[in-house]
């Protein structure tokens, strides 16, 4: 089985502030479970809201964490209307706008901002011109996790040799890999150029309160796709084991840090 990117786990301070947040930015269905939260993205992608603290716990790590994470989610609608709706709705929300909605490179329209939680979202439109009237709750077209590595080339290898497939590859500029179904997808861009794209500093360090989630099919899977990724330079934060749900899973970092959760 090759790694995919089912769940994207973030970390949050307090996971009831994060969700109404994210519910009112994004309307999503939302599903509580306790201590945690899950969103469906209106079909494009998973989201899980736990609290930093378990989720680096977990992952075999400490939840310290500064300035920028090293990703970007980008939430992508129709048009530029339903951009600017989107930042606004989170500024109100309480979001920090990091760069104001306006029209971007090659024709698309774009703004960025950092959720109380910490994560940043871009949200974009393919481009400059509304085509109609902007839905009440814009929809997106497509979800996307972006990667600020140090060699897009390098980490291209990495996923590769786990299983992935290129979808686009631009070189040492961006690559992005076929998703999942319904499942956000996984992009990859030097660091620097990723945070200068979403108006933030490069520096940063620590745990970046994100946990990528594959699910295997079997236990042999687990330990298949663990052992892919040591052999492929990644490197084992959690061994595996038996899950207090009664399942099985460890935990892997890719060579820039970025970790993953196998389950089964």
């Amino acid at each position: 089985m090759p790694l995919q990117l089912d769940v994207v786990a973030l970390g949050a301070p307090e996971v009831d502030i994060a969700r109404r947040f994210y519910t009112t930015a994004f309307s999503p269905a939302v599903t509580d479970d306790g201590d945690s939260a899950a969103l469906d993205l209106h079909g494009t992608g998973q989201v899980a809201l736990s609290v930093t603290e378990c989720l680096a716990t977990a992952a075999g790590t400490t939840p310290a964490t500064s300035g920028f994470r090293g990703y970007v989610l980008t939430y992508t609608v129709n048009q530029p209307t339903e951009v600017k709706s989107v930042m606004e709705v989170a500024a109100r929300g309480g979001a920090e706008v990091l760069k104001p909605a306006k029209k971007a490179l090659f024709g698309s329209f774009s703004g960025a901002f950092q959720a109380p939680d910490g994560a940043i979202w871009k949200v974009a439109a393919a481009t400059g011109k509304d085509t109609g009237p902007a839905a009440a709750v814009p929809l997106p077209t497509e979800t996307t996790l972006i990667l600020g590595v140090t060699a897009p080339k390098a980490s291209k290898t990495f996923y590769e040799a786990v299983g992935m497939t290129v979808d686009r590859d631009y070189g040492s500029k961006y690559v992005d890999f076929h998703p999942a179904k319904a499942a956000i997808r996984l992009c990859l861009m030097e660091r620097g150029v990723l945070a200068r794209d979403a108006g933030a500093a490069k520096d940063g360090d620590g745990f970046p309160a994100i946990v990528l989630n594959c699910a295997a099919q079997s236990r042999d899977e687990v330990d298949a796709l663990l052992a892919a990724a040591t052999a492929a330079g990644g490197r084992i934060t959690a061994a595996a084991a038996g899950t207090p749900e009664g399942g099985y899973g460890g935990h892997f970092t890719d060579p820039d840090g970025f970790s993953w959760k196998v389950t089964h």
